[in-house]
C-alpha cells in the first residue's frame, strides 16, 4: 500500500468493481466526511486512473478532449445506471455519449492461434490509446447494463454515498460495511437523542 497517497485513494472496493471498471469509473466521485472526492480531478489524475486500471499504457499521453469525453462517459453512465436499476428508460444523451465512446476506437476482430487451436481475439485500436481506453470503458458498461448481473446494479443507500456497486444478495443495501456501519450508529444515536 502507498502510504504517501491521500487517504481516499485507500477507500474500499465496492462490490463488482473487481469485474465491472465502468463501475469503479462511476465511483472515482464520491464523498467523504471532509466533501467531494474526484479521483479524475485533472487530466494528469484521469491519466493516473487508467494507468492503475490497465486501460491506457503509460507513455500514452491524455489530451484535454480526451479528458474531457472520459469525464463525459463517466456522468453519462450514472443516468444509464439509475434508468436500469428502475427499469425506466433513460434520456437520449447518457445513451448517445455511451454509443460515441464504444464507436472512439472499436477493435478490431483477428484469429490468434494457440496451443489450444484458433479462437477469436478483439484486439483493441493501438493507433488510438486514448480512444481505446474509452471503447473498452463503454464496452465494458454495455456488458454490466445488459448482463446477467445488471439486475443487482444497486446505489449505496448511505446518506451522502452515491456509489454504484453489485449486490451479493436482495438485502444488501451498502457498497461498504463502512457505509452500513455509519448508517447503524446514525440510527443509534437518533434513537438515544429521541429518549
Amino acid at each position: 500500500m502507498d502510504h504517501e497517497a491521500p487517504h481516499y485513494l485507500h477507500q474500499l472496493q465496492v462490490p463488482g468493481e473487481e469485474r465491472y471498471v465502468s463501475l469503479a469509473l462511476v465511483n472515482t466521485c464520491f464523498t467523504l466526511s471532509h466533501g467531494a472526492v474526484d479521483l479524475l480531478d485533472d487530466a494528469e489524475a484521469a491519466h493516473l486512473w487508467l494507468v492503475r486500471h490497465a486501460l491506457l499504457p503509460d507513455r500514452a499521453a491524455l489530451n484535454g478532449r480526451q479528458f474531457g469525453r472520459l469525464l463525459a462517459l463517466r456522468e453519462s453512465l450514472r443516468p444509464l445506471f439509475e434508468a436500469r436499476a428502475s427499469r425506466a428508460e433513460p434520456a437520449a444523451e447518457p445513451l448517445a455519449t455511451l454509443n460515441s465512446a464504444l464507436a472512439a476506437a472499436p477493435p478490431t476482430p483477428r484469429l490468434s492461434w494457440t496451443a489450444d487451436g484458433p479462437h477469436r481475439a478483439d484486439e483493441p485500436d493501438t493507433g488510438n490509446p486514448a480512444g481505446a481506453a474509452l471503447s473498452l470503458l463503454a464496452e465494458d458498461a454495455t456488458d454490466l447494463l445488459t448482463g446477467s448481473e445488471a439486475d443487482q446494479l444497486t446505489e449505496c443507500t448511505a446518506q451522502g454515498c452515491a456509489r454504484w456497486f453489485l449486490r451479493s444478495h436482495a438485502a444488501r443495501r451498502w457498497c461498504t460495511t463502512k457505509c452500513g456501519n455509519r448508517v447503524r450508529a446514525a440510527r443509534a444515536y437518533a434513537a438515544r437523542k429521541g429518549r
